[in-house]
């Protein structure tokens, strides 16, 4: 059994208290939250023990799960890694670059095991859309949400766009050739809204729009292949597909006959199960394999170093825009 410590007991701090002892591979042994009124919620709704000193909790553990705010990840995961304590991280890794490039060095160097909390990675749509994403050659991303102060310590592309930067670096497997970008501050002292287009080497588009000052909510992606187009509803758990072949397939009643004169090919609609998976709870899950096996974490502090990497170059290009 894996003694793990959680760090920050804040909205997302107390939903991995929660899932964390629902895994019974993991023995929560308590937390630490500078933040009074935080830190008597948890005790209150788990009965977890609270510890007055964070490095007394780290001493503790096996493993440490930071979900403090995003300034204080690189000083929570040091203090850890230092002690070789396995650490799960909450996107982003880290405030800057340079802190991001010093943890992945440092838990090279302890030889423990780092995840970052990219959670879309295990969105259920998007896992029951991924065995069909191919070789995509343009991507299309909408991720909008209501005005939450809880964000607002960081840029919009750190917030809500580093989400998909993730999946779509997942599935592109060509290295970035350029990237332009444009957005406005309009109630934080950072952008608020944001949109970026990236290019990669193998002729892949994406472009990829976030907010935090919408209406509605809305987290979608579209992928475009040859042959092939993938919807995927992050926010309803909802995955379409759409392919072109040549025959119909006999199993699916939704398809339509494409008639060009010289042949005809079917469009095929299929709408694959998306499984009930709670996706934090299975990250944890995958965190406590990658300990317990001594196999890489699905997503390493390399992945989320890379992620924040072309965030940076994209807030780099916004600052640099006339309307930033």
């Amino acid at each position: 059994m894996i003694k793990i410590g959680v760090l920050g007991t804040g909205h997302l701090g107390r939903i991995h208290l929660k899932l964390l002892r629902e895994i019974k591979d993991f023995d929560v042994i308590g937390f630490y939250d500078p933040n009074d009124a935080n830190a008597q919620q948890a005790e209150k709704e788990f009965g977890v023990k609270r510890y007055a000193d964070m490095h007394q909790l780290i001493a503790d553990a096996d493993a440490v799960d930071i979900v403090t705010n995003t300034l204080s990840h690189f000083d929570c995961a040091e203090a850890a890694i230092k002690k070789k304590k396995h650490v799960f991280i909450e996107k982003p890794l880290t405030n800057t670059l340079d802190e991001a490039r010093q943890l992945v060095q440092l838990a090279d160097e302890a030889g423990v095991k780092g995840m970052v909390g990219h959670v879309e990675r295990f969105n259920p749509a998007f896992l029951a859309a991924k065995p069909f994403v191919q070789n995509p050659m343009f991507i299309e991303t909408h991720r909008l949400a209501q005005f939450n102060p809880r964000g607002t310590d960081v840029p919009v592309v750190l917030d809500l766009m580093i989400h998909d930067i993730d999946v779509i670096l997942n599935v592109v497997k060509s290295k970035v050739k350029s990237i332009s970008a444009s957005g406005v501050a309009v109630i934080s002292g950072s952008p608020d809204i944001a949109n970026a287009r990236i290019e990669f080497e193998n002729g892949c588009v994406a472009n990829i729009t976030s907010s935090r000052i919408s209406l509605k909510q809305m987290r979608k992606m579209r992928l475009f292949q040859k042959d092939g187009y993938i919807a995927v509803d992050f926010l309803d758990k909802k995955a379409e597909i759409i392919r072109l072949s040549d025959k119909r397939d006999s199993a699916n009643p939704f398809a339509l006959e494409l008639n060009t004169g010289s042949e005809s090919r079917w469009i095929n609609f299929e709408r694959p199960d998306v499984m009930p998976i709670n996706s934090i709870k299975k990250e944890l899950e995958l965190f406590y394999d990658a300990i317990v096996k001594d196999i890489p974490p699905p997503i390493t502090l390399s992945d989320g170093l890379n992620a924040m990497n072309i965030a940076y170059q994209i807030i780099e290009k916004i600052e640099g825009h006339p309307s930033s």
